[in-house]
């Protein structure tokens, strides 16, 4: 069998919280439009459920569903964008996020992948997801977050 060459990006973090509060975090709209920067996810929260992030402006960024879903412990969606042409081109992305107890705090580990080599898309994730990740583990230990709304690109 021949692999297809892919495009990865990972990110791990530890949050000082509890895996339900992550959790939360993670499928509140409320919450995210904070640590996303403004934008937050739309989704029918649950294995086969259609998912989308949207802008602050009304766009949608990205859409796609959810492939697994185990509350407090890991989330899967098969990922495009839509809001630029060069990233809807190279297709479908998949973005894994799992959460792992560790004692007084959780080990978060993003991983979002596609199957092409050298993908403009993982390099634009690979700066956004950073931001977002800090954001989030701020607001759960502190309250508030560190990089306020972001200017999206029309």
């Amino acid at each position: 069998m021949t692999r297809t060459p892919e495009s990865c990006f990972v990110y791990v973090t530890y949050i000082r919280t509890t895996p339900a509060k992550l959790w939360a975090a993670l499928t509140s709209a409320d919450l995210a439009r904070q640590y996303w920067r403004g934008a937050w996810p739309e989704a029918e929260w649950k294995a086969g459920g259609a998912w989308k992030l949207m802008l602050p402006d009304g766009r949608t960024a990205d859409m796609g569903e959810i492939v697994a879903f185990e509350p407090e412990k890991r989330i899967a969606i098969r990922w495009r964008n839509e809001f630029k042409p060069e990233f809807k081109a190279e297709g479908w992305s998949l973005c894994t996020i799992d959460i792992e107890p560790m004692g007084e705090a959780v080990k978060l580990t993003v991983t979002h992948a596609i199957e092409r080599e050298n993908s403009l898309f993982i390099v634009a994730v690979s700066d956004g997801w950073p931001q977002i990740l800090s954001n989030l583990k701020s607001l759960l230990e502190t309250g508030s977050v560190l990089l306020g709304p972001k200017e999206y690109a029309r």
